[in-house]
């Protein structure tokens, strides 16, 4: 791997003979580069997300939260918990210039 200007790093990836065409035909030479980093930023945070999710999946459990069955349940809370932060947002102390 070779360094690049702006902290960047040269790599050698080897795609498919129709992807590149695909890439080619839809991005212009100037911007693969960033268009490339981008999808690839894109695609690792949702593998990234992934993880997450299949890591912690069955954490939840229904019986350790009986107040949050339902639907309104959950909306209650949230209202709770939203008017909780809004009342503290209105009492803050203001600045003045």
């Amino acid at each position: 791997m070779a360094r690049t200007a702006n902290d960047s790093l040269k790599i050698t990836v080897t795609l498919p003979k129709a992807l590149v065409r695909r890439l080619r035909k839809q991005v212009p030479a100037r911007v693969r580069d960033q268009f490339v980093a981008h999808a690839l930023e894109e695609s690792l945070a949702l593998a990234e997300q992934t993880a997450v999710l299949e890591e912690t999946a069955g954490v939840w459990k229904e019986s350790d939260y009986p107040e949050l069955k339902t639907p309104e349940d959950i909306d209650r809370w949230l209202a709770a918990l939203r008017g909780g932060w809004f009342e503290r947002f209105e009492q803050r102390p203001t600045r003045r210039a």
